[in-house]
């Protein structure tokens, strides 16, 4: 028999009566609160095209990396899940038998986020009421297509129907950003904006740097091989990211290191970059010099900065060489802060109209070091779990290791920063839900009233991200 495909109305609340209670009325206050996504990798060309989302497997298997890497380390390669290779080769282009492909293994994600985000799709999207099963595939996969099919699936209704009040992709310097300006331009009052990621420009171990800064100086009519034409590329860059609505910066480097280099070795660190000559400690050098850069730059143009430090990218090399970068293959590592930091701290740290969001994957530095930071410089603010911690137990411990020390007010609320584009109301769900559940328990134990706790659910779900992102 198959079983039902059920979403229990207290999931994620606390098992006692008592707190559960409060969790519920709590999650009342704002379970139908307009979403704020302000930092994720949907493509704005959905938006802007808003052509139909061709099959399932295209619209829910294909972009999110937290399904294939999973089915990926089960030993399902990942041209049979369809993901384009760099090369160009031969990948499964049978949308149904992709599809089929993961509801034979949909087992292996019970208990995992994946699976509630899922399951949250199937249900409050598609309306699906069977568990997904290697059985109910074929039936699953037939009804998401014929709803597909209608124009009330595609790209901009499902966002309306949402309840998105802004959403920003992530693009490169040298992204021409046409989709955004298309969707400026055009008759649909919705709100979709950038936020500007320099990787590609700014780390000499990025793949083609030399050519990405040439192109860069192309893109500006700067002599982007001088260190005063580079940085004014990127400053011009940033004003036209600016003028379609960005509010904020992004910044995945392998750690929090910054420098505050003199103006002569700035200029020796891209001579030796764009020669391809820079050894490992000076590309660390280098990129730390930026991120002190991007933050003059913040304090100037008023973007927030955003810093995703501690993932070891692209680790799996066949992965990278066959099929690019985000293939699942993002590793966690050590993240040091205190001494990384110092160097732009003292530099912009205690200027209150710089905002820096630090984001974090090695959790032992919570409570040890982003809290007390947090608690302390008027720039940094700490952005949400990401990542392998975009969970509710990651919710939960980030609470419990930065609430004492930094505060809720020194956090940003909730950010999707996802590629599943179906996954972000879900995503937003569950996080409302940990958060209710973690204030209840503080009013259970009597450190909040229960209408502080209301006004907290408020903030934490929808207030915060506002201010924080200027938004």
């Amino acid at each position: 028999m198959t079983e039902a495909l059920v979403l229990h109305e207290d999931r994620l609340f606390p098992t006692d009566p008592g707190m559960r209670g409060i969790a519920r009325r709590l999650y009342a206050e704002v379970k139908d609160l307009p979403i704020i996504s302000p930092h994720g990798h949907t493509n704005p060309q959905w938006f802007a095209e808003d052509l139909p989302f061709p099959d399932p497997a295209t619209l829910l298997i294909i972009p999110d990396h937290y399904i294939f890497r999973m089915l990926f380390s089960q030993g399902v390669p990942l041209e049979d899940l369809g993901i384009p290779r760099r090369d160009g080769g031969a990948v499964e282009t049978d949308a149904r038998k992709i599809w089929r492909c993961f509801a034979e293994r949909y087992h292996l994600f019970r208990g995992t986020p994946t699976r509630m985000w899922l399951d949250h799709a199937l249900r409050f999207v598609f309306g699906v009421e069977k568990r997904l099963t290697e059985e109910t595939a074929d039936r699953i996969f037939d009804h998401i297509q014929e709803c597909l099919n209608k124009p009330e699936f595609r790209p901009r209704a499902l966002f309306d129907r949402f309840n998105v009040e802004v959403l920003a992709t992530t693009e490169s310097p040298l992204d021409d950003l046409r989709h955004h300006a298309k969707i400026r331009d055009g008759d649909w009052n919705a709100r979709i904006v950038s936020a500007f990621r320099p990787d590609p420009v700014v780390d000499p171990d990025f793949e083609g740097f030399a050519g990405n800064v040439a192109a860069l100086g192309g893109m500006t009519g700067e002599d982007t091989a001088s260190w005063s034409g580079y940085l004014a590329a990127l400053a011009a860059r940033r004003q036209a990211f600016k003028a379609l609505g960005c509010t904020s910066t992004d910044h995945g480097h392998p750690t929090a290191t910054t420098c505050d280099l003199d103006r002569a070795a700035c200029e020796g660190l891209l001579a030796k970059a764009l020669a391809g000559k820079c050894t490992a400690e000076e590309a660390e050098r280098f990129r730390g010099q930026m991120l002190t850069e991007m933050a003059r730059m913040s304090l100037e143009d008023g973007l927030v900065m955003q810093i995703h430090p501690g993932s070891f990218r692209n680790h799996n090399r066949r992965i990278f060489e066959s099929f690019g970068r985000d293939m699942g293959a993002d590793i966690p590592t050590r993240t040091e802060f205190v001494h990384a930091l110092k160097p732009m701290l003292d530099r912009f740290g205690n200027e209150p109209d710089l905002t820096v969001i630090l984001f974090m994957i090695d959790e032992s530095s919570q409570s040890r070091e982003l809290a007390p930071l947090a608690g302390h410089y008027p720039c940094l603010r700490l952005g949400p779990p990401w990542w392998f911690f975009d969970s509710p137990e990651g919710m939960l411990r980030f609470r419990r290791n930065v609430t004492e020390t930094a505060g809720f007010y020194n956090t940003v609320g909730f950010n999707d920063d996802t590629r599943a584009f179906l996954s972000i109301p879900a995503r937003h769900d569950v996080a409302r839900r940990v958060d209710c559940a973690y204030l209840a328990e503080l009013v259970a134990d009597h450190r909040l009233e229960e209408d502080e706790a209301r006004e907290l659910a408020i903030d934490l779900s929808y207030h915060l991200v506002k201010q924080a992102y200027k938004l």
